[in-house]
């Protein structure tokens, strides 16, 4: 499982692998105002019950998965909730799965948003994780 969400104590247990900043980057020095990225087994999320829809296959190609989960530690850890990287909108949780879902090689841009729902700061990781690929190309 890959989450972004509030930093707690011992991290290690959760699969941390990243922190960043929320709202501003100089309130990021106090642990109310960071957020964690976590990559782990069989891990949970508590409110899964209320996910518009879930979940959603994107790929049964297992080496895809490796590749996206692998990534998790090189997300962009930008302030949470503002444009740092200039891409449009704010970078959140939903930037950081289309980051790695682009990175990982999957077409974000086709997958659809759920229905009745929102997902704001989709396209910034899509922006972003473009915009890395194509300044490693060169």
């Amino acid at each position: 499982m890959i989450e972004q969400a509030p930093v707690k104590k011992n991290g290690e247990a959760r699969g941390v692998v990243a922190e960043g900043p929320v709202g501003t980057r100089a309130a990021g020095r106090f642990p109310l105002f960071r957020y964690e990225v976590r990559r782990w087994r069989d891990g949970v999320i508590p409110d899964i019950e209320e996910a518009v829809e879930s979940p959603k296959r994107i790929s049964d190609d297992a080496d895809v998965a490796r590749r996206v989960f692998a990534l998790v530690p090189e997300v962009p850890t930008v302030v949470w909730g503002r444009d740092e990287l200039g891409a449009g909108e704010m970078w959140n949780s939903n930037s950081l799965i289309s980051w790695l879902l682009v990175r990982g090689g999957i077409e974000a841009e086709s997958i659809q948003i759920p229905a009745h729902g929102r997902a704001p700061g989709w396209y910034a990781g899509i922006v972003v994780a473009r915009r890395q690929a194509s300044s490693s190309a060169r």
